[in-house]
């Protein structure tokens, strides 16, 4: 703690909840009780004994009344002390009436406070003669919160009615017990009640006075918190400062003895989240990466890492192989195989899967939501959006307005043509979540599946001016001006969206297309460049540039990067016909550099996986033409024409491959000349055949006349030489 009596930097806000009991005072009223119940005698354990619970009984198992810290009172670390030396108890408001048990009454006379023993287990009678009968180590004891001053009643009530969002009574009781102790600590759990409720300027002004947002960590950190929702950046800014100021020159770590989250953490989130609503965003990306590394526990500040595309793919799984675990105790493989679940798809994808076996496996995850939002990355990363779409809505029954998997969904749904899921999920959204981005990007999906391009792009800019951090709406507003031609505009849009998203290589790859359609080819190339440096395993974008590069006549470039695109759609495990276009455009640059063997197999490997295709069979008859194969060109280009008879290509390599085939001199050992000459031999002994069994019986009367019979012997040697 610091001098304060509040909580220092290496401390959370849990050292001043009213659910941390005083250490001191329970154990000597549990020493009593061991010396009372030992003067009476002790009883004999009965394993077959049920368990008799008090009213009291079931609060113990809170994790924030079973966590005692050493010198720490009730509601504040500077405990208010009476004459007759009472201190501070236990929460006795956490239960039915409270928050978390089912059998406490609302009196709140009593808190029952659980102790480790290592002896026999014993039933214990306490002072009002309720029994109660515990395991075989644990015994409780009853502590009569009549004991406690007037000060810390009020700090119970008032903790127990922000618990249950009872704002107008934390804030009515939380002012008096501020007024009656002047305590900072008491000072922050009312700011908490304004902030709670919505009045930040009220919370502001509070901490404010008597500079507390100066001298307590968490009141500046409250205050902070309370700008930003204000929109006050530069004053939040001011508050948490540029830098951080409790950062150890040496490195050392302070490792934080209550297992909630440092403050000095989420100083840094704070300072990560006003930098990038000033768009520094270098600046966010180093102070938000800062308060993973002094608390790891820190998820908000992982999540605005990943989800605001702040790191590339690389950095990512670099960032979080320096992070140290080992704060977590038995949750450290627990919590690095969840935060490596929401890592990137284009890379590790065996470490992906190995992460989500382990925690299906042992902690029995795989029904939840977050471990199906990670498989449904993963398919969506392949292109596999049947199976992608069928996973989302498995989810989304569970939770149906589960907002990190409803972009994902309203993807899918877009690619696969779902005019009408769209319209109900966007629908549903629009009903119960009117203020949120994703209501409007699912409405501007919609418009833009029915192809009415201009009211898609009224909903994608409401639902990025909700939320200017919200990549997908960005992208679907440009995406708007690209379909429609109107490539200054989109021009601008992908590069706004550039600027914002600086760990994500699409906005520089869809920059690069439009240069593309445009036929600029130098800015092209640039931005295809960029987006290879931020991703280079995306096969869209290995693709493009291998188009870039087929353009510029550069064919072996081309093929260099066909090949790599190739080559991550098997390291994707991806089987999508989406990626026909890669196979098509690797034939065309085989061709090009007369690798025509190669061409050929692309080719057929294509019409295997799409179906038959005009444009593949006249490419393919071309290269069957190239390699003299006349009568395999001649075939395929029949097939071309008769699913396209209007392909003008087709018609004349058609033309060309019969001139040629008809101007073509063949030799003796061409197999067409063989086949013919076989086929020559075959009619003309059929022929003679037929003649030889046709009886003429004319001819037959007239040698008879003349005398010019012969003998059968001669008839049938005559009849074997004709043969012959």
């Amino acid at each position: 703690m610091s001098r304060g009596n509040t909580p220092s930097q290496h401390n959370s806000t849990l050292a001043i909840s009213p659910l941390v009991g005083n250490r001191t005072l329970q154990m000597q009223q549990g020493q009593q009780q061991r010396n009372n119940t030992h003067n009476q005698g002790n009883r004999q354990w009965s394993g077959a004994q049920r368990v008799t619970q008090t009213p009291h009984q079931s609060v113990t198992y809170s994790p924030l009344v079973q966590k005692i810290q050493n010198n720490a009172s009730l509601a504040t670390p500077a405990p208010i002390q009476d004459h007759g030396g009472s201190t501070a108890g236990l929460l006795a408001s956490m239960t039915k009436n409270g928050l978390f048990g089912p059998t406490m009454p609302s009196t709140l006379r009593k808190v029952s406070v659980v102790t480790d023993l290592n002896r026999p287990p014993q039933s214990v009678l306490d002072g009002a003669g309720s029994e109660e009968t515990l395991d075989a180590n644990r015994i409780i004891h009853s502590i009569d919160i009549a004991q406690l001053p007037a000060a810390e009643k009020l700090r119970l009530w008032r903790h127990d009615s922000l618990m249950q969002h009872q704002y107008r009574t934390a804030e009515y009781i939380g002012d008096k017990v501020y007024s009656m102790t002047g305590d900072p600590n008491d000072a922050f759990w009312l700011a908490q009640v304004y902030y709670n409720s919505g009045s930040y300027i009220r919370a502001v002004e509070l901490l404010s006075r008597n500079n507390l947002d100066t001298s307590s960590v968490m009141c500046r950190y409250l205050t902070a918190l309370c700008l930003i929702q204000l929109k006050k950046y530069e004053d939040a800014l001011d508050i948490v400062g540029e830098t951080n100021p409790f950062q150890d020159p040496l490195g050392n770590h302070v490792k934080n003895q209550d297992g909630g989250i440092k403050l000095e953490s989420s100083m840094c989130y704070l300072r990560g989240k006003i930098f990038a609503a000033l768009n520094n965003f270098e600046k966010a990306k180093e102070s938000l990466k800062e308060a993973l590394q002094v608390d790891v526990k820190n998820f908000e500040a992982f999540d605005e890492l990943i989800s605001k595309n702040l790191l590339t793919p690389n950095e990512e799984w670099t960032f979080i192989a320096s992070l140290d675990f080992s704060d977590l105790d038995d949750n450290e493989e627990l919590i690095r195989s969840l935060y490596i679940s929401r890592l990137s798809k284009y890379l590790n994808l065996d470490q992906v899967r190995k992460a989500q076996d382990f925690l299906i496996d042992e902690y029995k995850l795989s029904n939840n939501t977050d471990i199906i939002h990670s498989n449904v990355d993963t398919l969506f990363t392949q292109c596999k959006f049947s199976d992608c779409l069928k996973l989302c809505e498995e989810a989304l029954e569970q939770d149906e307005f589960n907002f990190s998997i409803l972009p994902t969904y309203i993807s899918c749904l877009y690619e696969l043509g779902g005019k009408n899921k769209l319209f109900l999920i966007s629908h549903k959204l629009a009903e119960n979540f009117p203020k949120h981005p994703i209501t409007w990007f699912g409405v501007g999906a919609y418009y833009m599946c029915t192809n009415k391009i201009s009211e898609a792009r009224k909903y994608f800019s409401k639902a990025s001016i909700l939320d200017p951090t919200f990549s997908q709406a960005w992208i679907g507003f440009a995406h708007t001006y690209a379909v429609e031609g109107e490539h200054e505009q989109a021009v601008s849009a992908y590069s706004t969206a550039s600027r914002f998203f600086p760990g994500t290589h699409l906005p520089n790859l869809f920059l690069g297309m439009q240069y593309l359609l445009m036929g600029t080819l130098p800015l092209a190339e640039e931005y295809f460049i960029l987006a290879y440096d931020v991703c280079p395993y995306d096969p869209l974008l290995l693709n493009e540039m291998g188009v870039l590069y087929f353009k510029k006549n550069d064919f072996v470039k081309a093929k260099k990067y066909l090949k790599k695109a190739w080559e991550a759609i098997k390291a994707l495990d991806s089987e999508s016909k989406s990626w026909v276009s890669i196979h098509t455009n690797l034939a065309h640059s085989y061709r090009k550099l007369g690798e025509n063997e190669r061409a050929v197999k692309c080719f057929k490997l294509v019409l295997e996986t799409a179906g038959k295709d005009t444009d593949t069979l006249c490419a393919l008859g071309y290269v069957y033409l190239r390699m003299n194969r006349i009568g395999k060109a001649i075939d395929s280009l029949h097939g071309s024409l008769a699913l396209c008879p209007s392909n003008q290509t087709a018609q004349d390599l058609l033309k060309q491959a019969l001139d040629v085939n008809l101007s073509t001199v063949l030799d003796e050992s061409h197999p067409l000349v063989v086949s013919s000459k076989i086929q020559e031999q075959s009619s003309r002994l059929v022929s003679r055949k037929r003649a030889a069994n046709k009886l003429d019986v004319h001819a037959m009367a007239k040698r008879l006349k003349h005398g010019q019979d012969s003998s059968d012997d001669e008839g049938e040697e005559g009849d074997s030489m004709e043969l012959e």
